[in-house]
């Protein structure tokens, strides 16, 4: 928790409202959950005010909640639409009263914790320390009561939302988080029934002890429950990013020896393979379209620099290829390449390339990709072997022409 929070910090500063409600979630866990480990506690229980890891604990678990519910209504967006959705304006009004709801619920606690919390020995876990004793027991229903309820409605909205949503990855994220939220509600049960029972009747050190444990088992999980569940929906993200990032690397001898013949192409000149692909301006995605597009207009320019006879004689060349059509553009890349070093060119542009049927960025990148493979292996001698055979046709039609 502690160290996504760290990562996702600069959704403070750079993100929207939906990045910085959820950054809060973590960062309310994560507190929360220090002030829960015993290094913590035992240093809080050294300060002048016993106990005050509890309602350290019960604030930010609050900020957390608060933060869930922010989280839920930024999800649904902010529209200005005539007809709102029914659950979004009940999740919009949810989060206002809960706002509302904290500040009178803290403002309570706080006076609670101070006068009538039974604080004369320091606890290890709160609620197991404190069975019995009825000052301890209305201090922490309150707090359970608004954690519980915050936490069903939560349980509904996620679950309603998993049956709306559009994709099997986001249905399994919200599941789990709503998950997640079921089980904060059973952990409020729980503990909140041990506390009111133990009011009336004794029930004994050890099974207090096993409560404490498997209730922490049980807020344990719910956290990485919820974790799994908010990182589940973001793996297409993820995984986009980097199919974006290995298609940059491999897309770059192609592009770097491209626009290294025609510098004007580009918005900047070509830096190093490693620096490219870990630029974070323009984003990955508008630089890997960008990239696209340069390979296109230098390959239209490479057209004045080869001749027309040139891809005919490479597809017979490469026809046994296990990839022919592409295998094709990237030998004629090259030995266009190889004829813009070597100062030739035609006034007359040699036909363009065989269309193909992409209509997507990414299946521009697709088709590159491929095309990238036969021109990082294709070697010297091949190149030179098909402007040698290309010049030979040429040859040949010349002589034909002047004996007809």
């Amino acid at each position: 928790m502690t160290a996504v929070a760290v990562w996702r910090l600069p959704a403070v500063l750079y993100g929207d409202a939906h990045r910085r409600a959820l950054w809060g979630c973590y960062l309310g866990f994560a507190l929360a959950l220090w002030l829960k480990s015993p290094a913590v506690i035992s240093l809080m229980n050294r300060q002048p005010i016993t106990d005050l890891s509890v309602l350290l604990k019960h604030y930010v678990s609050t900020g957390a909640i608060l933060a869930i519910l922010t989280y839920v209504v930024a999800s649904y967006g902010r529209s200005d639409e005539a007809v709102i959705p029914r659950h979004v304006a009940v999740a919009r009004l949810i989060e206002r009263v809960a706002w509302k709801a904290a500040v009178g619920m803290l403002a309570l606690m706080t006076v609670l914790f101070f006068t009538v919390v039974d604080r004369s020995r320091p606890s290890t876990d709160f609620v197991p320390d404190h069975a019995g004793q009825w000052g301890a027991i209305l201090y922490e229903t309150i707090f359970y009561v608004y954690l519980g309820t915050s936490s069903a409605v939560t349980c509904y909205q996620w679950s309603s939302a998993m049956r709306r949503a559009e994709t099997r990855i986001l249905r399994i994220g919200l599941g789990l988080m709503a998950v997640s939220m079921a089980l904060g509600v059973a952990y409020v049960a729980v503990r909140t029934t041990f506390m009111w029972v133990t009011l009336f009747e004794p029930l004994g050190a050890d099974f207090d002890h096993a409560l404490g444990v498997y209730t922490e088992y049980l807020q344990v999980l719910l956290f990485m429950t919820f974790a799994v569940g908010v990182s589940v929906p973001t793996t297409n993200a993820a995984a986009t990013r980097w199919r974006s990032w290995r298609a940059l690397w491999r897309l770059y001898p192609l592009w770097h020896d491209l626009m290294a013949a025609f510098p004007d192409t580009p918005f900047q000149r070509p830096a190093s393979r490693w620096r490219e692909v870990l630029r974070t301006d323009p984003p990955m995605d508008v630089r890997l379209d960008r990239w696209t597009q340069d390979i296109a207009d230098v390959v239209e320019q490479l057209r004045h620099h080869a001749s027309p006879v040139l891809l005919p004689v490479i597809e017979v060349a490469v026809e046994s290829s296990t990839d022919p059509q592409a295998a094709a553009e990237a030998l004629w890349i090259k030995a266009a390449l190889a004829n813009t070093r070597e100062g030739r060119r035609h006034d007359v542009p040699a036909p363009a390339l065989p269309s193909k049927p992409i209509t997507t960025t990414a299946a521009e990148v697709a088709w590159l990709l491929r095309v990238e493979e036969t021109y990082a292996s294709a070697t010297d001698v091949q190149i030179r072997e098909v402007l040698a055979g290309a010049e030979a046709e040429e040859l040949a039609m010349e002589i034909e022409e002047m004996t007809l």
